[in-house]
């Protein structure tokens, strides 16, 4: 397999990153794109839609008995917010939010006065959060998640003996890629299963021939492997924490 890999290295000019253009020009990608003259695309292979009040309701997600709300994402947090709304149903003062990250806790302030509320969150998964759980277990609490969500997170709380109900308020939905079909990138980068499973309900008939694979966290990888695909570039590593520096280090090794 190594030296299958080896054997593909050839020069890189372009590269499709599978996700949403930066907002911010600081992006690191950007950095790259700079440092070593190469054209970097963006383009989600993946979106998020929300489900409709009415399909909650049949789910039988009863808002005003739960007096907590475990947040993962931002989009969980968009979709929860916007449930209220469309359920007509004011979030009072006293709900208390976990989130799994810093960041998350203070996009909240997009929703309700943060200094007001009673807000907790970690480093970046739900298992920071297990000491402030356990001393709040009294409460019951909503998980909003997408149709894919994070089974480790689930069995995490279950674990705790946490008093929670997933509440499915947004799906993971394959974007429509034809526009890429003739276009060919250097490397494709990868970030999520189900980024890869877009690209072959988008193209049932890929080849990667020349085209270097990178990919970022381990089931993304196995994904990767599952599909069939050579993996050329994994992220992230002890050499490598970030994906621009995995693809960054590929660059410089080719000769």
């Amino acid at each position: 397999m190594q030296s299958q890999v080896e054997d593909r290295k050839t020069k890189v000019k372009s590269i499709l990153v599978t996700l949403p253009e930066p907002e911010s020009k600081k992006s690191p990608y950007y950095d790259l794109a700079a440092s070593m003259n190469l054209k970097i695309d963006f383009r989600s292979f993946i979106h998020v839609e929300g489900v409709p009040a009415k399909d909650v309701r049949k789910d039988k997600i009863n808002l005003p008995d739960f007096t907590a709300v475990i947040l993962t994402s931002k989009n969980a947090a968009d979709h929860f917010f916007r449930v209220c709304e469309e359920m007509r149903y004011e979030v009072p003062a006293d709900m208390k939010y976990f989130c799994i990250s810093e960041s998350i806790a203070l996009y909240l302030q997009k929703y309700i006065q943060y200094r007001k509320r009673k807000i907790f969150f970690g480093k970046q998964t739900a298992k920071d959060l297990a000491d402030v759980l356990k001393k709040h277990s009294g409460e019951k609490f909503l998980y909003p998640c997408s149709d894919v969500a994070a089974e480790a997170t689930e069995v995490f709380l279950r674990n705790q003996g946490i008093d929670f109900t997933p509440a499915v308020l947004f799906r993971t939905v394959v974007s429509d890629l034809s526009d890429l079909a003739d276009v060919f990138y250097d490397i494709i980068v990868f970030f999520s299963p189900s980024s890869v499973q877009s690209l072959f309900t988008n193209f049932p008939d890929f080849k990667q021939n020349k085209t270097r694979i990178a990919a970022f966290g381990n089931t993304t990888r196995q994904a990767i492997l599952d599909a069939g695909l050579i993996l050329d570039i994994p992220a992230p590593t002890p050499e490598a924490p970030s994906m621009t520096m995995a693809i960054e280090q590929y660059i410089k090794s080719i000769k």
